[in-house]
């Protein structure tokens, strides 16, 4: 498709996208009216198929891997743009809800063992990574044998989160808030705060 696009321009994914939007629903997902994608959709569906839902106007610049496993849930919501190669994944009964507005950058991970929120409009950057579990570290037993604990990452409206920012579990991104490159999360970030570092901290506030 790429190299067809070359020859023949863009409009050549439109064709390509119906296909694809029709291959999604005879799996069981639901996808609405208008949805368009450049690349291949990489699906690992352990659970309902039923619980994936698309909404209108969504536009996928690129692969996309899409995981759920148990009673997990996505929703895409209407108007989301999301850029090439980026992992959604939601287990146990998890959802993860992503608001209408929203662009998600390339190469990033959303990992959903417990609930995750983002809202609409906000911006998240590239090579990010939404963490809503964490291991066991008890000394005397292999760290990959311990129980998971989970915490819910909830992101407010109009948020924006800058490249290679980590979000840790039961954290929580009020609205109008801004991440900095580089930032971890680990604590919750008031609303129209602008924080940065490792652990993100909060520097300044925005102003009119």
């Amino acid at each position: 498709m790429n190299f067809l696009s070359l020859i023949f321009g863009w409009w050549v994914y439109r064709p390509y996208s119906i296909m694809v939007s029709l291959i999604l629903k005879i799996k069981g997902i639901k996808v609405g009216p208008n949805f368009y994608i450049q690349g291949v959709p990489f699906l690992k569906i352990r659970g309902n198929a039923n619980n994936i839902k698309i909404g209108k106007n969504v536009s996928i610049n690129g692969d996309i891997d899409i995981r759920n496993r148990e009673a997990g849930k996505i929703v895409i919501s209407d108007n989301v743009s999301i850029d090439t190669t980026v992992r959604l994944v939601a287990a146990n009964n998890a959802v993860l809800n992503i608001g209408s507005g929203c662009k998600i950058s390339p190469y990033s991970i959303y990992n959903c063992g417990e609930d995750m929120t983002i809202g609409k409009n906000s911006m998240l950057g590239a090579y990010g990574i939404f963490q809503c579990s964490n291991h066991g570290i008890k000394k005397g037993e292999l760290i990959k044998n311990q129980k998971q604990t989970y915490g819910k990452i909830t992101i407010g409206e109009d948020v924006w989160i800058g490249a290679h920012v980590k979000v840790l579990a039961g954290v929580i991104i009020g609205d109008g808030a801004v991440i900095g490159a580089g930032a971890v999360v680990t604590k919750d970030i008031p609303s129209n705060a602008i924080a940065v570092g490792a652990p993100a901290k909060v520097i300044s506030y925005r102003v009119k």
